[in-house]
């Protein structure tokens, strides 16, 4: 677990090899109000950003051993932090350097003398947008939302909420990193859509009696595709009119069943219960659902389930 609030606090990490800019750089930081994190070295960098998680990085290009090149490109091969944005410090303003920088997979840079003012400046640019990456995060993963982000020219995933890392796992084994090939096929083919205005389908993969379906939400400004993800298949489904109606997870068994048209004597077979049963969880449905019969819950059922995202049951 991260040692500091990931809500409260603007965390930067600052990784220099030269004392004298450490403690300059930690002063106009800790007084501009930022939670400040050092390392003096390539590896106490990589330990620190994967256990702290800052919101932003600032980091010297040349140091001794381990430079910030190979850092920047260890920090973004890592799922844990390849997100945190990273600035360059450098006294190296070739073209060559700068480029080393951003190839590296920096978002900004600064030349040496350092001018703490010119760094805060640059800092706060990159925390707004970290800021509002943090708290979306942070609100799907609460929500249990299946989110994930990919680059559109590599196909590497940047994020994921927990859920849609476990529906990859399950749907596209080996993929947790890249998106699969049939991915990004479709995700270029409706962004191309969506530039013409044109209307693209969902992305439905199967597999046995699941189905895993994906929308592109949008393209962020960090130049990623967000993609949403959801499950379609029996439990899931009856997980969803469980939370969409407080239901019992018997209740809910027996409505999925109703909106898939069957009779109460298929519902009792189905499950193991007898027509009586069946009727009596019916009751306690239609009382929830504030509805008088079974064409009712059905289409007050599957209105809900749209809304939410879903899709009829076959």
């Amino acid at each position: 677990m991260p040692e500091f609030d990931r809500l409260n606090s603007d965390l930067v990490l600052i990784v220099d090899d030269i004392p004298e800019n450490l403690s300059v750089l930690h002063d106009a930081l800790d007084e501009a109000g930022y939670t400040v994190l050092v390392a003096t070295n390539g590896e106490s960098a990589l330990q620190r950003a994967r256990h702290s998680l800052p919101d932003v990085i600032l980091l010297d290009a040349m140091m001794p051993g381990m430079d910030g090149f190979e850092v920047a490109r260890r920090m973004k091969a890592d799922f844990a932090t390849r997100h945190i944005p990273i600035v360059f410090m450098t006294g190296l303003t070739e073209t060559e350097h700068v480029v080393a920088a951003f190839d590296a997979g920096g978002a900004d840079y600064v030349t040496k003398p350092i001018r703490p003012q010119e760094v805060l400046a640059r800092i706060a640019a990159h925390m707004q947008s970290a800021r509002l990456m943090k708290q979306a995060r942070t609100a799907l993963d609460a929500v249990g939302q299946a989110t994930l982000a990919i680059r559109p020219d590599s196909g590497r995933v940047v994020w994921q909420t927990p859920l849609a890392r476990k529906l990859v796992q399950d749907f596209f084994p080996g993929h947790e990193e890249i998106a699969p090939a049939a991915v990004m096929a479709w995700a270029h083919e409706s962004a191309r859509a969506r530039r013409e205005g044109r209307e693209f389908p969902p992305l439905h993969i199967n597999q046995s009696a699941r189905r895993l379906i994906f929308n592109l939400h949008e393209r962020t400004g960090d130049d990623e595709w967000l993609l949403l993800l959801r499950e379609e298949s029996d439990a899931a489904m009856v997980d969803g009119l469980m939370a969409a109606f407080r239901l019992t997870a018997r209740e809910a068994e027996v409505l999925y069943w109703v909106i898939k048209g069957k009779t109460s004597p298929d519902i009792g077979e189905i499950l193991g219960s007898s027509p009586r049963t069946v009727n009596k969880h019916l009751e306690h449905v239609f009382a929830k659902l504030g509805v008088e019969n079974r064409t009712s819950a059905a289409a007050v059922a599957l209105a809900r389930l749209r809304v939410g995202g879903g899709e009829a049951p076959a």
